[in-house]
């Protein structure tokens, strides 16, 4: 990606968790954007309340995977790097 196009699309998915950040900083989490690869995987971090929450998992994929994807049609992958075996169990 050229610096242009990497700007573009992190303000893209910047607007997007915009979108869902209400919803987490309500239940006294958040989330922050890590990376965009060259292969247009998204990596994200929870944070707050969110990192240690049990649905957390399901906020993800029922909201913030899809609404980060829509974000662009090149990112190919959302992946949240903190997530831990206690929450996806």
């Amino acid at each position: 990606m050229n610096n242009t196009t990497d700007s573009e699309l992190t303000k893209k998915i910047e607007t997007a968790l915009d979108e869902i950040r209400p919803f987490l900083k309500a239940d006294g989490g958040d989330i922050a954007l890590l990376e965009v690869t060259d292969e247009f995987i998204v990596k994200l971090e929870f944070l707050g309340a969110c990192r240690s929450c049990s649905i957390s998992m399901s906020t993800f994929k029922s909201g913030i995977e899809e609404t980060v994807k829509r974000a662009d049609p090149e990112i190919k992958a959302v992946e949240v790097i903190n997530i831990t075996e206690d929450i996806i169990s």
